[in-house]
């Protein structure tokens, strides 16, 4: 029988299900931190959190205390997963959740929800413009723009991006939120003193550090011309795409201060953040809305080093502040930046403290989760008002 819900203070007893191309334990990008995060954390809120996303193999499993369901990945379409399966599991699914929250862009999910006809209170966290491929773009702004219109709430990571998206700007303003993400540091591995030995060992600990995937909008190419005729140390850490051609430009550079490590797992990760001297992220293109990783350099003091591009890495790093934000694809603007942290270590110091304190202040995984749960409530609230059925008990 459907009806509307009775939830205590706080959220407690409801159910939200997660709407991803791809997740976490198979993924590791940005997106699945986020979604990671909030499944986590809501579970101290007493709310009951599932994933639904696709997947070329595996099966449905329990991680880290929530269900992600995988349905069959069929095909890709310019990055774009299709899932027969997962139409079917979204509409059952559905039925037993209490809000509906989709993480955009995934052009497939914007089809599933009309196909569906799902008709539960329903979220969408806004991650991303479209930004590369402007012909699909063309094709799939009417399913979009009617899909961001039928939502009941839209979110965005921050102020910035919200008040640079050409998209965001012809949406009705009183149905966005800005919720900037979060990070929990408990929930993140604590190194042994001796895996920051042989770490330490390796790679010294003052050295400018990377981390994530190799893609063509991180700006890579920038940071390695930067760091040409210095001998500033850097070390780059992820696999991805571009991976083959930025070797060959260090090859071809002739460069001995580029350091490529690979994937490293999470407790390598966080012991070569606690080692560097300072995070660099050279994305160039509004590809890069917020910058995960360069939240965990400042949620671990570091200074920051970014690029001007309109979205939330501006957010996060405050030129002067918190460390340099330089304008995009300059490399000799990034190595002045890079040069005047290396030359000048107590400012270093002293905006790797202010990037931790302002971590604290806006970036927590409690705040995150918080404000999630404020609008959980609201959606439910009004959807009951109007007579919407929210779940199937």
């Amino acid at each position: 029988m459907l009806a509307a819900c009775r939830h205590k203070p706080g959220g407690a007893g409801m159910k939200v299900l997660h709407f991803y191309k791809t997740y976490r334990s198979e993924s590791w990008g940005g997106i699945e931190q986020v979604m990671w995060q909030l499944c986590t954390s809501s579970k101290r809120h007493g709310i009951q959190s599932e994933v639904l996303t696709l997947s070329r193999h595996g099966e449905d499993v329990d991680y880290d205390g929530h269900r992600v369901h995988r349905a069959r990945l069929d095909f890709e379409i310019a990055s774009t997963g299709f899932s027969a399966s997962a139409l079917r599991r979204l509409a059952e699914l559905a039925r037993h959740a209490d809000v509906i929250h989709y993480h955009f862009p995934w052009p497939f999910m914007d089809l599933a929800h009309f196909l569906t006809r799902v008709d539960k209170p329903t979220v969408v966290s806004y991650h991303s413009d479209i930004i590369r491929q402007k012909h699909w773009l063309k094709l799939y702004s009417p399913l979009m723009r009617r899909f961001l219109g039928s939502v009941s709430r839209i979110v965005v990571a921050s102020p910035n991006y919200l008040r640079t998206s050409e998209v965001l700007a012809r949406l009705p303003q009183d149905k966005i939120d800005v919720v900037p993400y979060g990070l929990d540091r408990a929930a993140y591995p604590d190194p042994t003193s001796e895996q920051m030995a042989e770490w330490e060992a390796r790679v010294g600990r003052r050295f400018f550090l990377f981390v994530g995937v190799l893609r063509y909008y991180k700006g890579l190419h920038i940071l390695i011309e930067a760091a040409k005729g210095t001998d500033l140390p850097v070390v780059i850490v992820g696999a991805g795409p571009v991976e083959a051609e930025l070797r060959a430009q260090v090859a071809q550079l002739g460069l001995s201060n580029v350091h490529f490590l690979g994937p490293v797992s999470e407790v390598d990760k966080v012991a070569l953040i606690r080692l560097c001297y300072a995070m660099v992220f050279p994305s160039h293109l509004r590809s890069e809305a917020f910058g995960i990783s360069l939240l965990e350099g400042a949620m671990y003091g570091k200074p920051l080093i970014s690029s001007e591009i309109g979205t939330g890495t501006s957010y996060i790093n405050i030129n002067g502040e918190t460390g340099h934000v330089v304008p995009p694809s300059d490399p000799d603007a990034f190595r002045a930046a890079m040069l005047d942290l290396w030359q000048k270590p107590e400012r270093a110091r002293t905006m790797g403290q202010s990037a931790a304190a302002r971590f604290e202040r806006l970036f927590t995984s409690e705040n995150m989760t918080s404000r999630y749960m404020q609008i959980y409530r609201q959606v439910v609230h009004q959807a009951a008002k109007a007579g919407v059925p929210v779940s199937v008990r």
